[in-house]
């Protein structure tokens, strides 16, 4: 009777102090257990079925802001929730503005097209083909609702037999098509095996996502170069978006028999495989993220009235963070709940807390937003020995376990400690502390920082300090205690292939010093795979700003200024740095633009240092598609050369705003690099010059660079001109001092004559290698 009534309200200190101290911590623990925090409106239903739903979001009228209204489904057992056309939600977070939906599989069938009389009884003339485009909106459209798939939580995976599978920005563009991802599902006689759980390429392939969109094109390009008969039965293929964590271990297995299933059994070459999954599976999770738009939410975002200038959510004690016009709500320090609507982030009563109890041997006072300690009052009483025994066994028992407590979380920092120091060492850390202490240049430009600075300038890594990243890495945005902004890359996955390359970086990045190359101010190798920080670059990349959306496009002249400061840079790299290097992975991605288009060249994860007498070294295949020198690619010698050729590729980019892969008007898939020579030994510049730069009357500048990204995507390394002689050349352009009749012969004098270069033209045109053909060979390239 006397422990009910105890838990009729919250105990005084004196009461605290007489109360033992088993029946104190249970009662700490049910009191928060019964603590809750508001959800939704006030009289709005908090939940349909097993899925809570959070204000903004709700399923009644008057529950809901405007956009984001969803439905609940009461008709099934249990009630189902479902956002735009049906689509079922698993989950919605406020704290990750996520929402985790079931989207379709997208499957295409392979058949036999369009039969005529004479082959419609005799298929063995006819090869199978599959249907080449469909559309993935994962049930987004007609919401209203600010929705896109997110690039962090899921991947692109295709699953079928000998085809590249496309993931196509905006699929209804009459300006052409981008594509997002791409990989490719082959099969030979021993596939496909029960049980596999890879998916890396063996009739299963998954890849990142580059852009966040709300819908997607999705094509499919055959690759089986058997003829079809009467006997052949392909299996069916699926593609579909999925949540990263959920496609593992059985899921991948699943996902393949429910695809390969549906077939029964199919022949390949002469070998016929048997299956007999039945296909059930028509969807999987997606996680797609949500936000407020700065305009059509603003009456649920106002100024903080403290700052005058900073925004914060309608509720009190909240923040709001703010990228690009797009707004994302969280509960102050202290206060949890929801900061979407007023009073929704609520104090957090730190004293009730059932793992510990804060203040140790004194009384804690809980505070809006925080806690205080104070001294207990001491309570001179003789309420006899008995109560005296009792007090005092109750203490020691609570101080015994503080004191085990305290002591686990002690040998819990000297073992976090020791790993630090393992990690540190693995990471060559010793080594780059020696390069440093014995180069004075270096220790003035490089530091190594400590894994709790970096965790304090990037608020523990949180989710909304990230810039970008891809299948390497993410970038996150820091803030030191110097208040100096940086970009600080953390790698994603564990392969000692990525630590060597971020070792890599920062040997090379210590020992360079030029205004095109980005900074690298220091690196953490505390971390199983190394941090790197880098000076903050805040206009993004070249690649987003020529093939992007961007508003306002490069001018000619910016975009000249922009190759010569690029060109500057490889030249320094090549032949004026302290050790020279061939970057390896020249493109537009990695170029960085200050807020005054100043160009920084970035990711040295793949480039090389070479010795002063070498000209040339052997060395595994590395770079990216589209940008790779075909002589290197073939011979696996990386020189200079191969970064003068990637450079091509980036002088048309920027003269025809292409990408270096792109769909033709036969819908064939293109090199830009092969198309561009082709037209340009034709005399057709125009057919392919960026319109823009005629209108700002820079036609003749545009065919002086044209000849020299012509001489720069020579597939023969010896006829292209160093980047030395490339810098001089666009030196002469933007200062309108060239000679259009001499330029390519000045470029390229050491290199060959006239007549040897036009004996070379027919010969280079016949070793145009087939698109396919290297898209299948450079997929295995690893960058």
């Amino acid at each position: 009777m006397m422990f009910l009534l105890l838990l009729s309200s919250v105990p005084s200190p004196r009461a605290k102090l007489l109360m033992p101290a088993v029946l104190w911590m249970a009662l700490q623990l049910l009191m928060v257990t019964v603590t809750a925090f508001p959800v939704a409106l006030p009289g709005c239903p908090e939940a349909c079925g097993s899925i809570t739903v959070p204000y903004p979001f709700g399923f009644q009228h008057g529950c809901y802001h405007a956009g984001f209204n969803l439905t609940c489904d009461e008709t099934r057992h249990p009630p189902k929730l479902l956002l735009g056309d049906g689509v079922e939600v698993d989950d919605i977070s406020l704290a990750a503005s996520t929402v985790r939906v079931q989207s379709k599989i997208t499957t295409f069938s392979w058949s036999y097209g369009n039969l005529t009389a004479q082959t419609a009884n005799n298929r063995s003339a006819v090869k199978p083909s599959i249907d080449s485009s469909g559309l993935w909106y994962g049930g987004l459209t007609g919401t209203g609702m600010q929705l896109s798939v997110s690039t962090e939580h899921n991947v692109f995976v295709a699953i079928g037999c000998n085809f590249i599978a496309y993931l196509v920005a905006n699929p209804d563009s009459a300006g052409g098509q981008e594509y997002v991802s791409a990989c490719a599902a082959l099969c030979d006689k021993s596939f496909p095996a029960p049980g596999d759980t890879s998916c890396s390429g063996v009739g299963c392939c998954r890849t990142p996502i580059a852009q966040a969109l709300p819908a997607y094109g999705v094509q499919f390009k055959d690759l089986d170069q058997t003829d079809g008969g009467p006997s052949t039965h392909r299996p069916s293929v699926s593609a579909f978006i999925v949540d990263r964590e959920w496609f593992s271990g059985i899921n991948v297995s699943a996902m393949q028999n429910n695809t390969f299933g549906d077939s029964g059994s199919y022949i390949y070459g002469s070998h016929q495989h048997q299956h007999t999954s039945p296909k059930s599976i028509t969807s999987v999770p997606t996680v797609l993220e949500w936000w407020l738009d700065l305009q059509r939410d603003r009456d649920l975002v106002v100024l903080d009235p403290h700052s005058g200038s900073a925004l914060r959510c309608i509720s009190l004690n909240s923040v709001a963070v703010e990228t690009s016009g797009d707004i994302s709500c969280n509960c102050s320090d202290g206060y949890e709940g929801n900061p979407y609507f007023v009073h929704g982030c609520q104090d957090i009563d730190e004293c009730l807390q059932p793992d510990v109890y804060p203040c140790l041997h004194e009384t804690c006072i809980n505070m809006p937003g925080t806690y205080r300690c104070s001294a207990k009052k001491s309570i001179i009483s003789l309420p006899g020995i008995i109560t005296v025994i009792a007090i005092s066994a109750g203490f020691g028992l609570l101080l015994s376990l503080l004191g085990v407590a305290q002591i686990t979380n002690k040998l819990k920092q000297r073992k976090a400690k020791k790993l630090r120091q393992k990690f540190f060492k693995k990471n060559q850390g010793l080594l780059l502390q020696q390069l440093i202490s014995s180069n004075k240049d270096i220790a003035e430009r490089t530091r190594i920082f400590s894994l709790e600075e970096l965790e304090q300038a990037t608020n523990k890594f949180d989710h909304n300090r990230i810039l970008g990243g891809g299948g390497h890495g993410t970038v996150y945005k820091g803030i030191l205690s110097d208040q100096h902004v940086v970009a600080i890359k953390k790698a994603k996955i564990v392969v000692q292939r990525e630590i060597e390359q971020f070792i890599n970086e920062v040997v090379i990045l210590s020992q360079t010093n030029h205004r095109n190359v980005v900074k690298l101010f220091g690196c953490c190798l505390e971390t199983e795979v190394p941090l790197l920080v880098y000076e903050f670059i805040s206009n993004g990349t070249l690649s987003f700003h020529l093939h992007g959306q961007s508003e306002n496009p490069f001018s000619w002249k910016d975009r000249l200024r922009i190759a010569l400061e690029t060109a500057r840079a490889i030249a320094y790299l090549h032949s004026a740095a302290s050790i020279s290097v061939y970057h390896r992975d020249i493109k537009c991605a990695n170029i960085l633009l200050t807020d005054t288009l100043t160009a920084k060249v970035s990711d040295f994860g793949a480039s090389r240092s070479i010795a002063i007498d070498e000209t040339g070294i052997l060395t595994a295949v590395q770079g990216t598609y589209g940008y790779l020198d075909p002589e290197y690619y073939y011979t696996s010698r990386l020189t200079e050369k191969s970064d003068v050729y990637s450079f091509g590729v980036i002088l048309a980019e920027l003269l025809t705003r292409l990408t270096p892969v792109f769909s033709s008007h036969s819908s064939e898939v293109t090199s830009l690099a092969s198309h561009f020579v082709s037209l340009i030994r034709d005399n057709r510049l125009s057919d392919i010059l960026d319109t823009q730069i005629v209108d700002e009357g820079g036609g003749d500048d545009a065919e002086a660079v044209a000849r020299l990204a012509e001489a720069c995507l020579s597939l023969k390394g010896e006829e292209r001109p160093t980047m030395r002689q490339v810098e001089t050349t666009l030196e002469d352009v933007l200062n309108s001092k060239v000679n259009l009749s001499s330029q390519i012969t000045r470029v390229n004098q050491n290199a060959r004559n006239d007549q040897s270069y036009k004996e070379s033209i027919g010969g280079e045109g016949t070793r145009l290698y087939s698109l396919e053909k290297e898209f299948i060979q450079s997929s295995e390239i690893p960058r």
